[in-house]
Order: C-alpha cells, then structure tokens, then sequence
C-alpha cells in the first residue's frame, strides 16, 4: 500500500526523462514514416506521462516537499515542450501548452517563495478525536520492534500483505477508537502475521523511506513462487525483465485496456487491476500508482491499522518460447501489472492460486468497503431496478469499483453466450441509453466476448444514434478482439451471479477498528443455534439525533487461503446495549448469512438512532478458535466497544450435577415432586448493595431448562436490585442464564427446573427456587451444569441448605 506519510513517492526524475525522450522519439519517427494510428498511440502515452509527472508534483506541492514538487514541475515542462515541438497536430499542441504554462508557473512560485517548506503530511490520513494523524500501527504500537526492523534485509520489491491494512480514508476521517493496540490486539496480528507459511512482519516508519535499491542483483530468499500445473506444463524458465524486454520501466501509462490475463487463474484479481487503472484515469486519483511505484510495489491488505512487508525479486515465469506465464501489460516494457500479480501471489501461496473474488482482492489493493450482492431475479432480496440505479448513480460519482461474476454454466451454454463460466469481469461503464440498460464489462483475458444483444455482431439493436450516444463503432470492435464488450441489464441478470462491490472509505466521516481472537472452538457448543452467551459481543452506540449509516466490516484472518473453510457473521440485535444470551430472544434487528468469505458486511441506515445496539460475532460451526477484525464506518459520532464481563474469576464455581432417580422432580407444575430437584445455595458475605451475579445452566440440548432463584437473607434491605423470588424466564433447549445486578449481600437459594417441552412459565413462577425438573421417570439420568459467577466488594462462599438433605452446596 501507498503511505502518505513515506518520504519516497516514486518519481525518478532521470527514469522519467529517459522514458519520455524514448517515447517522443518514436511518435516523431511513426509520424514521419506517416504511419499514423502508431504515432497518435506513442503521442497519447506521452501525454499521459506528462500527466502522471503533474499530478505527482501536486501531489508533493501539497504536502509541502518543495524540492521534490519543483523537480516533477520541470520533467512534466520539458515533455510537454517535446511533444508540442514533435507534432503536426494543432489541438495536442494547444493541449501541452497549457499544461506546460501551468506547471512553468507554479515552479517558478515555488521557487520564489521565501516560506520555509512544511514537514510532510498526510491530508488523507484517518485522524484521532483530537486531531493527531493516526500512524499506521497507532500511537507507540509496536515500539520494541522499531529498532530490530532497521536491520531487517531489504530487496528491490516490496508489497504489503493482502491480510493487513493501512486505512487511508478521506481527508479528515477521524478514529473514533484507541490509539493504540492493545496487547491482546497485539497478540493477535503477531500470531496471523504467518500466512501460507510465510512470515510477513510490520513496515516500520524506518522501511518507509528506504528507496529499495540494491548494489547486487537480489534474489528473493524466500525461493521461487510454487507453478500451477498449467505454467508447469508450458514452463521454460524464470527471467528477469532485461531478458524479455528493451527498455524495462515500471509504468509506461496506467490504463485499464493494456492488462491481460493469461493461465494463473486469478481472474478476479486481474479484473480488480482493471478497474482500479481505469478508475485512476478517469477520476484522477491514485489507486495503482500509489500501490507501484518506481522500485517498490505495495498493497493493502485485509486487516490491520499497519501495514505489512512482502519481499519479492522481478523474475517472472517464461514459456519454452518466451512469452509470459503470468499476466502483463500489452505495452511490452512495463512491468507493474507482473509485479503485482507476483507479490499478491506470493501472499496467497504462490501461482497455484486456488481463487479469490474481486471484494478480496480490491480491498488488499485499495482498502475499499467489500459488498457482496448476489443477483438473484424475482427474490425479496435482489430488487433489479433498484440495483441497477444504485451502481449507475454511485459508478459515475466515483463512489464504487465493480466487478461482475459468472456462476456455473454448462459447456454449450458458455460457448453460444461467448461467456466464461465463474469468471470475473471487469466493469468499465454503466449507461441507460435510448430506453437501455448496458453495461461495458472487460474479459482479463483480452479476448473472448459476449455473443448476445449488443455484442459487436449484432446488427439489430446497434442503431447510428446508440452507436453515437456511446462512442461505440461494432465494425471497428469485430477487426480486434479486445475482451471488452457491452451487454444489456437483462442478459447480465440471467447469465451473471454476483456484483462485488467495493466503496470509497471517503463515504463516511468517522471509523474505529478493533482485532479479536474468537472463543475457544473446543469448550463451547459447535453451534450457535440455542448458546450465544460466549460469543464475543460489541455495544454500538451512534451519538446522532438525525438519520445516520453505520457500516459494520468483519474480517476473517485467513492464514492458508487454501484451507478455508470457516463460516462467519454479524448479528445486530436492539437491546438497549446489553449482551445478548439466547440467538432468536429477542430475534436478531439483522440476521447476517454466514459465508466462508474473509469479509462480511453488515448496513444499518438509522432514521433517528436512539438506543444502543449489540453486536454478536458468530460461526456457523466452531471448527477452529479463529482471529478477527472488525471494523466500523459511520457518517456520526459512534463508540463501540467489547463487553467486558464484571464477575471476577476467582469468585467463578461450576458444579456438574444430574437428575436421577428421586431428584428428577419435574417441573413446578408437579409440586409434589418439584421440591425434589437439585437445589444450591448461594451465600455473598458483605453488605454491599452492588453486587452482581450471574447463574448458568447448562443441559442436553434436545431439553429444556430453567430455574428460580429465592432470596433467604439479605445483609441490606430494599438494595436496588432485591427480589424475593425471579426466575431465569421461559425454559429454554440445553441453556439458560440469569444476572442479578445490585443485589444485596446475603443468602439465595437456586433450584434448577427442567422439561421435556418447551412451556412458559407459570405465573407463580414469580417468587424464586430453583428447582431442577423434567418431564423423565425418576430411574432416568441426566447431566447437567451450573456456572456462578459473581462480582462483589469482599467474597462469597456456600452454606449447606438445611431444608434438604439431598441438597448440594456451593
């Protein structure tokens, strides 16, 4: 990933002057031989390396690097002056006029101001409340490690892992969190730093402003990337760019239509390039080059405040006959399409790639919100018109990359459509013209297209004035096959599977991130269909009194993206705040879908947020204790923090016990025999008025359960929590809980209750014993366990009931 705040920004001035003179030479040579269409391309590259040249001097004016800026002003003048004075064609020369005008006057200001220049800064840096940029790792973060990381071996390339990221935001966005890690926080991005068996530590402020520049050739330690069985099939040799190309350079012009795929199967990946340039280009803002720049190739990757080094060399996969095994820029010589294929696959385990999706792999590239809709026609869920409205409006704004993604389709069906199946294409326009609906979609593969309505052969629906309303000439489009085509809304809703979406952070004002490591997989249910009192839970609180947003982000820290079988969520419940025990009571405000996708999104759009929400992490199976970001955006002022629990540990009992024989007393409906049940008594020694417990009971899940729980002493009357009798609510299958907040000290008795069915409790159920009951014959057995844990100011202990001899003690 691109830092702000980094010391080098990637224009060599002598590179780019060489580049420039290369490619003037040639336009003014193509041009006297007349042939034209090659001088016209020569000429536009030009002109889009004169640009490049002044929007990385702006860049620099900016953030007050003056040396720098006036460097870049002078390269894009003298270009400028060299295509003007090398073409016969009066409108380009206006245009480099002017262009070279602007940058001669702004360098000549810079010169000839006495201010002293200002310390580098970053104006798109998220920000803390108090105004302070955020550094990347947060304030002191990591501070033990400042000093081995100068010594660490450096290479000619570097990436940033794809599982951590840097936010880059918008100018302004403020951290709404701590500014610093925590160590459990801490904990966390160390342990998942080691991705497909590879190590990947922290970029430090002092690898920031290393040029990456070596004496020696460099060779990667780590050894060459593992082959898919296609490259292998096909393999010559690795080379180096010398061995393949004239004049190597790392960006030649950013575009969108010089990609090109070839076998790595990372489609999606290559699509994600495609529209990341072809954004670029349009709105002028950096997303490639500010992840490529001369010597160094960065990305953001899926997780963290920090960012994350990725060492690799420039050899890349040659066939027996020299062509590249890995995907490239149709213009020969430059090499930052290669390179970041190359360091996105080492991350993923090499050019094995076993597949990825554009949300992935746009938020490594650029840190963007992923969105995932799946087009599912005539469902509650997929409104058509209404999403095709939302990505022309929001595309054109610059609001949103996408991509769009086959699903299966049979051999015949793919061949007559000119379609790939699951296959991800780039898409480069959206237009509603002349009563249509049409899409501009990219194959990465540079060839292969739609054969359908408004294909390039289609001779029905191509009229002059459509031909016209979008630049579009079908004849010209059938002598080269380019990958690119249009296809109308229908066809993309019946032949197509998936939008990935990926939204400008710069959509919202304030954000905060927090990493988590998930519970123990092996100590609670493998399912969270009756238990969810251990799932890590969040209070969101929205501090607005107007309609706000708030986008929730939950990232899975995948560590072998070949073994990725966990399923994840986030479930929203409106609870006033407070944890929530039971999955369906009250049924969650959001029921997410769980999905084996590292990333989860979950949207709320409040008219008028009141009270706070609760925000429950959740796995389809506990398989495996799994690590985790989650991340939230929001257009208002939020907190959102992790639910401490108040009981102490040390004043924590569990008793594992069992209905048999005479203690199944069933349930209270049977007083005869309820009074029977296993009963507990709880004892808090002080006189206190808050303290807290809480009471658990665990069973068989095909039963249900509950309990009451009546209060014998109390040290202090009328306390703001008392109760003479309170029960733990409607019995529940396997699981039920109970607090007891601002109790007094003293004596309460708890007797477990339990049923066969589900029943709600009785109205006398208001005063409190717990009794353990079921619907079971007394010769009948049946375990079951029970937590207490209590906060209080001195400690409590167990006294045996003197009701009952067969009673346990706690």
């Amino acid at each position: 990933m691109y830092d702000p705040n980094s010391g080098y920004h990637g224009a060599d001035p002598s590179i780019l002057q060489k580049e420039g003179a290369n490619l003037a030479h040639q336009a003014v040579m193509y041009d006297q031989q007349e042939r034209y269409d090659l001088a016209l391309f020569y000429y536009t590259v030009d002109l889009e390396r004169a640009r490049f040249l002044l929007s990385e001097a702006l860049d620099e004016d900016e953030k007050g690097n003056i040396q720098d800026a006036i460097d870049l002003y002078t390269e894009a003048v003298e270009l400028c002056i060299k295509i003007r004075d090398s073409t016969d064609d009066n409108s380009l020369k206006a245009k480099v006029t002017k262009m070279a005008k602007e940058a001669l006057d702004r360098g000549e200001a810079l010169k000839n101001a006495s201010k002293p220049a200002k310390s580098p800064t970053s104006p798109s840096a998220i920000r803390s409340i108090s105004g302070r940029p955020m550094p990347p790792l947060g304030f002191n973060a990591f501070a033990d490690d400042e000093a081995e990381s100068a010594n660490r071996p450096r290479s000619v390339m570097s990436v940033q892992n794809a599982n951590v990221s840097t936010g880059s935001g918008k100018r302004g966005l403020v951290s709404v969190g701590p500014t610093s890690y925590t160590k459990e926080e801490i904990a966390v991005l160390r342990q998942t730093s080691r991705i497909n068996g590879r190590e990947y530590v922290p970029f430090m402020s002092v690898d920031r402003k290393e040029k990456f520049g070596c004496l020696d050739v460099f060779t990667d330690k780590d050894g060459k990337l593992a082959l898919s069985p296609k490259q292998k099939q096909q393999f010559g040799k690795w080379a180096r760019p010398t061995e393949f190309c004239s004049d190597p350079c790392m960006i030649l012009a950013i575009s969108s239509f010089s990609i090109r795929q070839t076998i790595v199967s990372d489609c999606s990946f290559v699509a994600s390039l495609a529209i990341s340039a072809q954004y670029e280009k349009r709105f002028c803002r950096k997303l490639i080059t500010r992840c490529v720049n001369l010597g160094s190739v960065r990305e953001y990757a899926a997780w963290s405040k920090c960012a994350i080094g990725v060492v690799i060399d420039d050899h890349f996969p040659l066939s027996k006959y020299g062509d590249l095994l890995c995907s490239f820029s149709n213009n020969k010589n430059e090499l930052w399409v290669s390179l970041m294929e190359k360091a996105y696959m080492k991350v993923m385990g090499g050019y094995d790639f076993p597949g990825s999706n554009s949300n992935i792999d746009l938020h490594a590239l650029t840190e963007w919100i992923p969105e995932r809709v799946a087009i599912r026609p005539g469902t509650p869920d997929f409104d058509a018109d209404k999403e095709f409205q939302r990505l022309k409006d929001r595309f054109h704004k610059g609001h949103c990359l996408v991509t769009v993604a086959t699903g299966e389709l049979s051999e015949a069906e793919a061949d007559r459509a000119g379609l790939v199946p699951t296959h991800a294409y780039a898409m480069l326009d959206v237009r509603e013209v002349k009563g249509y609906r049409l899409f501009m979609l990219k194959n990465p593969w540079n060839h292969l297209r739609w054969k359908g309505n408004f294909s390039e052969t289609d001779q029905t629906h191509w009229t002059p004035d459509l031909q016209k309303a979008l630049n579009f000439d079908p004849l010209s489009a059938q002598m080269v096959d380019n990958g690119v085509f249009w296809i109308d809304y229908e066809s993309v809703c019946r032949f197509f599977d998936v939008f990935y979406i990926n939204w400008d952070p710069e959509l919202f004002s304030y954000t905060t991130c927090l990493h988590q490591l998930h519970m123990d997989c092996q100590r609670w249910p493998k399912k969270d269909s009756y238990n969810m009192s251990d799932n890590p839970q969040y209070r969101l609180e929205l501090k607005s009194s107007q309609s706000a947003a708030v986008w929730i982000l939950l990232t899975r820290h995948i560590v072998d993206f070949a073994d990725n079988k966990e399923f994840i969520t986030v479930l929203v419940y409106k609870t006033g705040g407070k944890r929530v025990f039971y999955p369906y009571d009250p049924p969650p405000y959001k029921d997410g879908v769980r999905i084996n996708s590292p990333h989860y999104l979950c949207k709320l759009v409040e008219s008028k947020p009141t009270d706070p929400y609760t925000l429950v992490i959740s796995q389809y199976e506990k398989n495996n204790t799994i690590h985790y970001t989650l991340r939230a955006y929001s257009t208002c002022e939020f907190t959102l923090t992790r639910f401490i629990d108040p009981y102490k540990a040390q004043f924590e009992k569990k008793i594992t016990g069992e209905w048999k024989g005479v203690t199944a007393g069933g349930c209270a409906n049977n007083r005869e025999t309820y009074t029977k049940n296993p009963l507990y008594q709880v004892r808090i020694d002080n006189t206190a008025t808050d303290n807290h417990l809480m009471i658990e009971l665990r069973g068989p899940k095909e039963y249900s359960v509950g309990f009451e729980v009546i209060t014998v002493t109390e040290n202090v009357p009328n306390a703001p929590g008392a109760f003479k009798r309170t029960t733990s609510g409607d019995f529940r299958p396997g699981f039920c809980v109970l607090q007891l907040s601002n109790i007094s000290g003293g004596c309460s008795t708890s007797v477990h209750a339990l049923s066969r069915q589900v029943k709600k409790v009785p109205s006398f159920w208001t005063s409190t014993a717990l009794y353990l009951t079921r619907w079971l014959s007394y010769s009948d057995m049946l375990d079951f366990t029970l937590f207490i844990c209590t906060y209080c100011y001195n400690q409590f202990y167990s006294d045996p009931c003197q009701r009952r001899s067969n009673s346990e003690v706690l």
